[in-house]
C-alpha cells in the first residue's frame, strides 16, 4: 500500500489530540522536504534460507528512480499469522549485516526483524568503501543542495520499506517498530515523527539537540562522523578554521532544519503518544547530556499532556560513551516485547 504525502500528513493528525498547529506544520514541512516522485517498489525476494529455528530472506526494493535498497529479513521458521516487525537501522560506516545479532535476538523473541543498507553504505556504496562514498555524497549535497544523504534520505527509504512490508502477508502493519543506532538513531526519531505507521520507536545514542550543541561549542564529535566531508566543504568555502557559524551553513545545505524546525526537541514530541524509548550513554560526546535533557523535557511534557507518560522512557547507560551496551540492547528488545506483543 502506498501513502501519498497528503495522506501521511493527514494520518498523523489524530495521533496526538494535544498537538498544536506548529507540530503539524513541522511534520508537513519535513515530508515536503523529502518528498520525491514515487516509483513502483518492484521488490525482489530470495527463497528463504533456514537457520535452525529461523528463516533468512534477502530482498531489495526500489525507493526512487535509480535507488534500489538491499535488505535482510529474519523471522521465526514456524509460521504464526501476521507478526510484529522491527526495523533496525545501522550507524555511520556500518551495514545491514551489522544488525544480524540483534535481528536474531528479535526473531527468537517472535518478531520479524528487518535491516537495510543506508545510503552509500554496504552494498549501496558504489566503490565498496562506505566511508569514502558517504562523505563524497555529503560533499555533493553541500555543493548542489540536492540529495540529503545525511539522515533525511534514509527517512524516505524507511517509509518506502514500510510500504513494502505492508504488502506482505506475514507482517502486521499495525505493529511495526523502528530502532536505530547513532546515525540510525537520529533517522529513527525523524522517521517515527513523520510516519504514523511506526508504532514503537527506540532511538539509540542519537537523541540530541543540534541547536544546543552549536550554541555551546559541542558540535565537534557529531561532525567528526563525517569529518572529511565537512573539511572539504570548509575548503570550498575558503574557511580555514571552521566554527559554529560555518557548521550552521554546512547543516543548512546538507540537512536543512536539523538545528531548527527539525531538531531533536521538536521531533521527539511528534512521536507522542506512541511508545518511545531513548537510550543514551552518560558520557557520550555526540549526544551531550544538556542537549539530550532538552529533548527529554520536551517529550515528558508532551507525553504527560497526552496522558501517556508511561509510553516514554529514557535509559541512561552508566559509564558509557557512544555505544549501546548489552543492557541497552536488552532494554530495547523488552520495550518492543512490551508494546508490540510478538
Amino acid at each position: 500500500m502506498r501513502f501519498p504525502l497528503v495522506l501521511l500528513i493527514a494520518a498523523v493528525t489524530p495521533l496526538a489530540a494535544t498537538a498544536d498547529t506548529a507540530g503539524q506544520a513541522t511534520r508537513s514541512d519535513f515530508l515536503r522536504l523529502i518528498d520525491r516522485p514515487r516509483v513502483p517498489l518492484s521488490p525482489v525476494v530470495s527463497a528463504p534460507i533456514k537457520d535452525g529455528v529461523l528463516l533468512r530472506i534477502n530482498f531489495s526494493y526500489t525507493t526512487e528512480a535509480g535507488e534500489r535498497v538491499p535488505g535482510i529479513l529474519i523471522e521465526p521458521a514456524v509460521a504464526n499469522g501476521r507478526r510484529a516487525t522491527v526495523i533496525a537501522l545501522h550507524g555511520t560506516g556500518a551495514r545491514k549485516e551489522t544488525e544480524i545479532p540483534l535481528m536474531r535476538t528479535l526473531a527468537k523473541a517472535g518478531f520479524i526483524a528487518v535491516a537495510i543498507d543506508g545510503r552509500y553504505h554496504g552494498a549501496r556504496a558504489p566503490s565498496g568503501k562506505s566511508a569514502i562514498d558517504y562523505d563524497a555524497a555529503i560533499v555533493r549535497a553541500y555543493r548542489t543542495g540536492r540529495e540529503h544523504p545525511f539522515f533525511y534520505d534514509s527517512v524516505w527509504d524507511v517509509m518506502r520499506l514500510i510500504d513494502w512490508l505492508d504488502t506482505r502477508d506475514d507482517v502486521d502493519a499495525r505493529r511495526i517498530g523502528l530502532m536505530g543506532i547513532s546515525k540510525g538513531g537520529i533517522e529513527t526519531y525523524l522517521a517515527a515523527a513523520v510516519d504514523p505507521r511506526v508504532a514503537v520507536a527506540v532511538p539509540c545514542i542519537g537523541v540530541e539537540s543540534f541547536r544546543w550543541a552549536l550554541d555551546h561549542d559541542s558540535w565537534h564529535s557529531r561532525i567528526g562522523t563525517i569529518q572529511p566531508a565537512f573539511d572539504q566543504a570548509a575548503r570550498d568555502a575558503g574557511v580555514g578554521t571552521p566554527g559554529p557559524d560555518f557548521v550552521r551553513t554546512f547543516y543548512d545545505r546538507v540537512a536543512p532544519g536539523i538545528y531548527g524546525e527539525f531538531d531533536g526537541p521538536s521531533m521527539v514530541t511528534l512521536i507522542a503518544p506512541r511508545p518511545l524509548l531513548a537510550i543514551n550513554g552518560d558520557s557520550d560526546p555526540r549526544t551531550p547530556q544538556p542537549g539530550l535533557r532538552e529533548c527529554v523535557d520536551a517529550a515528558n511534557a508532551t507525553y504527560g499532556a497526552d496522558g501517556a507518560g508511561d509510553r516514554f522512557s529514557l535509559f541512561i547507560q552508566p559509564h558509557t560513551g557512544h555505544r549501546v551496551t548489552t543492557e541497552g540492547f536488552a532494554r530495547a528488545v523488552a520495550w518492543f516485547v512490551r508494546w508490540l506483543r510478538p
